[in-house]
């Protein structure tokens, strides 16, 4: 069996990465937004360039699949005239940024935002997975998410923390994105190989006591399926968007933008809630706890299929459940309580772990898998 491959970056627009069925090209919305008319344009590019779905992912970005390098080049043009892309192309990969996603346009979230995107260029040299929290709403909603430096609520005022510290440094609004670019220094001027994350750096070198110490605020209930005060909110199984859908949602709605999440969730703005059946609509449904990369034969590394079979396995795990490609397990770094790798065809079984964790079975068909006892 072969050991499947850590590329240690992330695909860009810029620099798209090969799959089993093309390039991978990455789009960031800014402010984890965008115009109606954006994201039509987005759904008919997935459509000309690509194999027709848009994937949403656990960093609150899209990717368009099976894109063929003789289209890359156009495909930048038309991302471009959407407006898409930064002038200067280095700032792409610095824009790594997850919002909390019920902000209005002027509050906090949106003014911090802005002025830190802008301010991209200041960032020293930073690994590429390294990113970045704005997560200021009434109650905190990020905390469980991917982010290195965080902005958010605290007990009393504006926090900046560190990841893997239980507290942060209390900031005003106006010194906010100067702090969060000293704290990227610090770091920039520290990590190694081994300590690329902020929370791995933190455990290994003390953070200085002067950003520490101010207590975070209350952490929100999760998001799920159903209304908001900006609009309703649809899940994506596998956070897999189908592009024709999308856009017949969008125009049928009335929507005048869309939001996108970490969670397999987007938001339509101002939209009305109506039916739509390629998406997720009910709060509980196992599809939101179910986590499947593309796999076989989308992604080279996969050694066996994976989407089909998380569908069929979904609604008979109790818990959360994982099926992945390969020992990487790209679609869910952490522990699931029922975690499936593929080699050679068949899966083996991990109760309660990881991806890469020693099996507790090997070498189970997917037929197997879909009449044994998964509880």
């Amino acid at each position: 069996m072969s050991v499947p491959i850590v590329q240690g970056w992330c695909p860009g627009a810029h620099r798209p990465m090969m799959s089993g069925d093309g390039l991978v090209v990455r789009v960031r919305p800014r402010l984890a937004r965008m115009r109606t008319a954006q994201a039509l344009g987005l759904c008919t590019l997935a459509e000309r360039f690509g194999n027709g779905t848009i994937d949403l992912t656990n960093r609150a970005n899209l990717q368009l699949r099976g894109v063929s390098e003789g289209n890359h080049q156009p495909l930048l043009a038309e991302l471009a005239a959407l407006d898409f892309l930064d002038a200067e192309p280095g700032i792409e990969v610095r824009r790594n940024i997850l919002f909390s996603p019920l902000y209005r346009e002027g509050e906090l979230t949106a003014r911090l935002g802005c002025e830190l995107t802008a301010r991209l260029g200041e960032l020293p040299a930073l690994p590429a997975k390294f990113g970045f929290a704005i997560d200021t709403g009434a109650g905190r909603l990020l905390t469980a998410d991917s982010a290195d430096i965080r902005l958010e609520r605290g007990t009393d005022s504006l926090i900046l923390r560190a990841d893997g510290m239980a507290t942060g440094r209390e900031v005003t609004e106006g010194e906010a994105i100067d702090r969060l670019i000293q704290l990227a220094r610090w770091f920039a001027d520290r990590f190694t190989p081994d300590t690329r994350r902020m929370a791995r750096l933190v455990q290994a070198e003390p953070l200085p006591a002067d950003w520490q110490g101010a207590e975070p605020g209350p952490v929100d209930e999760p998001l799920g399926p159903g209304d908001t005060p900006l609009g309703p909110l649809y899940g994506a199984a596998f956070g897999q968007l189908p592009a024709r859908a999308l856009a017949t949602l969008l125009r049928d709605s009335g929507a005048i933008g869309l939001r996108v999440t970490p969670w397999r969730l987007i938001l339509l703005e101002g939209a009305q809630a109506i039916p739509a059946p390629e998406f997720v609509s009910q709060t509980g449904d196992p599809l939101l706890t179910t986590d499947a990369c593309p796999g076989a034969p989308y992604c080279p590394q996969a050694q066996a299929e994976t989407r089909d079979l998380a569908r069929a396995l979904a609604g008979r795990v109790s818990g959360s459940l994982h099926v992945s490609g390969c020992a990487k397990g790209c679609a869910r770094m952490g522990p699931a309580d029922i975690t499936l790798i593929g080699r050679e065809g068949r899966f083996d079984l991990v109760r309660r772990g990881r991806a890469g964790d020693e099996p507790c079975q090997r070498g189970l068909t997917p037929e197997t898998l879909k009449t044994m006892d998964l509880t």
